[in-house]
């Protein structure tokens, strides 16, 4: 990692969030949970995050809900869908979306932070 980069993570499910951002933390990066998309829009003043992982299925508002709503808003900020579910049309909807990546749980660290990388080149 070249560059300090500020991370959001955006899941309903507490323990998989908090140690999300506890690995994302561990491998240097600035990283802040969020149990849901309209907690994550409540805090936020703009773009102050260099990437969003998000959860897609969430109670409220989903992943996808919420690329809709920061697109709305101008926001250029790269959005990582993160899945447990397998329904095969998700990969076309997130893609649709605009996000750049969409890994499937359990995923490895690994496969996270070159979908960060890739999406925060400049």
């Amino acid at each position: 990692m070249a560059r300090h980069l500020e991370i959001a993570v955006i899941d309903d499910d507490e323990s998989f969030r908090v140690a999300l951002v506890e690995s994302l933390s561990s491998l240097g990066y600035g990283s802040s949970g969020y149990a849901s998309a309209e907690d994550y829009i409540r805090v936020i003043g703009g773009d102050s995050f260099d990437c969003v992982v998000s959860d897609i299925h969430m109670p409220g508002m989903s992943g996808l809900d919420l690329m809709k709503h920061l697109a709305a808003r101008g926001s250029r900020t790269p959005v990582i869908l993160i899945t447990a579910r397998s329904d095969a049309n998700l990969q076309a909807k997130a893609s649709v979306a605009g996000a750049v990546c969409l890994l499937r749980k359990p995923f490895e660290i690994d496969e996270l932070t070159t979908c960060i990388e890739g999406a925060v080149k400049d």
